[in-house]
């Protein structure tokens, strides 16, 4: 994921660009303490070799991150980005370039507009019966007792819910979790990887091709497939392709995201046993947790592609036309100017003005949906499995570091003393 030219080193603020390495930091305290670091330099504008011979720039306080989403001269769409790297999206992975996250606003405001009704915070509320009831029976399949790797629990529970969202068999979740691995990467630095992620393009967009076709043919539902297709049909400013990258997006944003939302909130509390045991004792903490988790530890640590539509500055830091901004949610989420004693874990956190699912027009559409399945993955696992504790000293815990805006935990070992019926009382 290289310029084919390049004219001019990038901008500095003085210290040279940072290496593609800062996005790869070999674990969560190390990444919070570079954020630090960048937050503490004077200038929270620093430019960065990412893309790799693009001039790029990381955002890393809270003021600008939040001035910066909704800034109009950053551009979501791809088209604005550099030729090269517009190609290299264009032809490795053009499913994607087709939804309201590569779009701006007037085309972004019709796109989203498809999505909105179904994701209204009132209809994922009642949705919340059945999540329980999926959180039940994945927890019913574990050992009665012993150790088991959690994020498994975390990449099943989400996955399970999207796809009964969405009315598709529950039997093709490994080709879409496979598939939206490579999706939610794109693209790459390297052709092999490109290669597989235009596999996965090619094979995701066929499945939802069919999918749509069949849907039509069988009679509408209240599934979101079903949704989309009556929006689409109603308001007839929809493309099939345009239907089909937005399904794309939202199984995508729609497993991943939550997944490490649930491992990270988890191995967070593992860090702070005091909070685990509020957590325990007062399970109608779980919203205010589930927040404070987002702040802590974000499941998706820097925005999506945003690229300069002219030449401008961000907090003093001079941008040239078809520079990459990208926003350091995580960093932003850690700054003291904006939150009292950041550090700390604190559950009860009021007023928490977090950016994990962004900000302004482009906020996570599926942000009420991850919500309700981090409130009810909690408070179950925590009463339903007491004892429950990590297997591994946290330090050796591997966070996985891919070529997408997302963060988590390779897997979290743990063991528990036994596995409660889901209605049954702790001793």
């Amino acid at each position: 994921m290289t310029a084919e030219t390049s004219d001019a080193a990038p901008v500095t603020t003085g210290a040279g660009p940072l290496p593609p390495e800062f996005f790869t930091a070999p674990e969560a305290g190390a990444t919070h303490a570079a954020n630090a670091k960048l937050r503490a330099s004077g200038c929270p504008v620093h430019a960065i070799n990412y893309p790799p011979g693009g001039d790029a720039y990381v955002v890393a306080d809270y003021e600008t991150a939040l001035k910066s989403f909704s800034d109009p001269r950053l551009s979501k769409q791809v088209d604005n980005a550099p030729a090269w790297f517009r190609d290299l999206l264009k032809d490795s992975s053009p499913v994607l370039i087709r939804n309201m996250i590569t779009a701006d606003p007037p085309e972004h405001t019709r796109l989203r507009r498809l999505v909105s009704r179904a994701f209204v915070p009132r209809r994922m509320a009642l949705l919340r019966p059945r999540i329980q009831e999926i959180t039940d029976e994945l927890i019913d399949a574990f050992p009665e007792s012993g150790e088991v790797d959690l994020m498994e629990f975390a990449f099943s529970l989400p996955m399970r819910v999207i796809c009964e969202f969405l009315g598709v068999p529950i039997a093709d979740r490994p080709d879409l979790h496979a598939w939206g691995h490579w999706l939610s990467g794109a693209p790459f630095a390297d052709e092999e990887s490109n290669r597989k992620l235009k596999w996965a393009s090619d094979s995701v967009e066929r499945y939802l091709v069919d999918l749509l076709e069949e849907r039509r043919r069988s009679g509408l539902g209240d599934d979101l497939v079903s949704i989309l297709l009556k929006a689409a049909d109603e308001e007839d400013v929809f493309t099939n392709d345009e239907l089909v990258s937005t399904l794309v997006l939202l199984i995508i944003a729609g497993h991943k995201t939550t997944a490490n939302l649930i491992g990270n909130g988890m191995q967070a509390l593992f860090a702070q046993p005091d909070q685990l045991e509020l957590l325990r004792a007062r399970p109608e903490l779980a919203e205010s947790a589930v927040e404070e988790f987002l702040r802590f530890e974000p499941p998706v640590y820097r925005g999506t592609l945003r690229v300069a539509t002219q030449d401008m500055e961000l907090a003093g830091c001079p941008i040239p036309k078809e520079g990459f901004v990208h926003i350091l949610m995580d960093s932003a989420n850690r700054d003291p100017q904006a939150f009292e004693d950041p550090d700390r874990l604190d559950i009860t956190r009021g007023s928490n003005r977090h950016l994990a699912f962004g900000q302004g027009a482009h906020f996570c559409v599926g942000a009420p949906l991850s919500r309700v399945e981090g409130q009810v993955a909690f408070p179950t696992l925590l009463r339903r499995l007491p004892g429950l504790a990590l297997t591994v000293p946290h330090d050796q815990l591997e966070w996985v570091f891919d070529n997408s805006t997302s963060r988590g935990l390779k897997s979290l070992p743990v063991r528990y003393d036994a596995r409660l019926a889901a209605h049954e009382p702790e001793n």
